[in-house]
């Protein structure tokens, strides 16, 4: 197979890690091929101060990535699932899923230290971070904090922040591992849906086999449970909603949490057969939103 692919990405650093891990695999396995990237400015990099739930959550990493691929200016493009809508666009299918990175969340330090400086806040773009922040650690400022992952760490670097909180994933694929302080674990802080797993999109009706070198079957099978429960409980990736799957042989495990609109949390888990995947993310969704109702 000898042809160009036209790949469209966002700009950030993270961002082309990502596009070029998808080339990167695809060429290994198909060397007629070759690719030219597209970087695009999004909605969500042009307005980089304010938390993403305030502005219109999840899809603004997106649309201008989704405007380029109607108009024929890209043939794919690269997104962290985490950040794309829960309805699907018809005529702008998800055609592969990548393996699930790190889907845990990362305490960062600066260089050097041993534990949180309280006279300094803690840097998170995420609710439902801060929420479960919150939980572990009392006590503590956490302060908004927007911009690619080094931004961010130049900014806790230079003084402005004692902490971040931030994906592992990012962390990993950026080769920044060694600034991680701790990890935590699903217990103490449930990831964001998909969270680790990026997902190319391409367009209707057209060929995409070449991707079955990139797709990855237990992704697929996970996200249809993450955001089948989050698409229930009409979460996005800035709200306080969070969930994780893991898969075992064929059954699924799934652990929630869900936060209403006067800050009551409730957590759960629920397990099923891993070809009921929407189901059970539904089910446990519409579990835990009884349980704050009834309280």
């Amino acid at each position: 197979m000898n042809k160009t692919i036209r790949i469209g990405s966002r700009e950030s650093v993270l961002a082309v890690k990502q596009a070029n891990i998808v080339m990167e695999t695809v060429k290994e396995k198909n060397p007629g091929i070759e690719f030219e990237l597209t970087l695009i400015k999004t909605t969500g990099d042009k307005i980089p101060d304010q938390r993403l739930d305030k502005i219109g959550g999840k899809g603004l990493f997106i649309k201008e990535l989704e405007q380029a691929l109607l108009e024929g200016k890209i043939d794919i493009a690269v997104h962290s699932y985490k950040d794309m809508p829960y309805t699907e666009t018809e005529k702008l299918p998800v055609v592969a899923l990548s393996q699930r990175e790190a889907p845990f969340d990362a305490l960062v330090l600066p260089p050097g230290a041993g534990g949180i400086d309280k006279t300094k806040p803690v840097g998170s773009s995420s609710l439902r971070r801060t929420i479960q922040f919150n939980k572990l650690y009392g006590g503590h400022e956490v302060k908004n904090i927007r911009g690619n992952v080094p931004t961010r760490i130049s900014k806790m670097d230079a003084g402005e922040y004692s902490a971040l909180i931030l994906a592992q994933a990012g962390l990993n694929r950026l080769g920044l591992e060694k600034r991680i302080f701790r990890i935590f674990s699903i217990d103490e802080m449930i990831p964001c849906g998909s969270q680790g797993i990026l997902a190319v999109q391409g367009r209707q009706g057209e060929d995409y086999s070449y991707l079955d070198c990139f797709h990855n079957s237990e992704s697929e099978i996970v996200s249809k449970a993450e955001r089948q429960y989050l698409k229930t409980l009409c979460g996005n990736c800035s709200s306080p909603v969070a969930v994780y799957a893991v898969l075992h042989n064929n059954e699924l495990l799934l652990t929630g949490m869900y936060v209403d609109a006067h800050g009551n949390m409730e957590t759960g888990k629920m397990s099923g057969d891993a070809g009921r995947a929407e189901h059970l993310g539904e089910a446990l969704a519409k579990q835990l939103k009884a349980r704050l109702e009834n309280k």
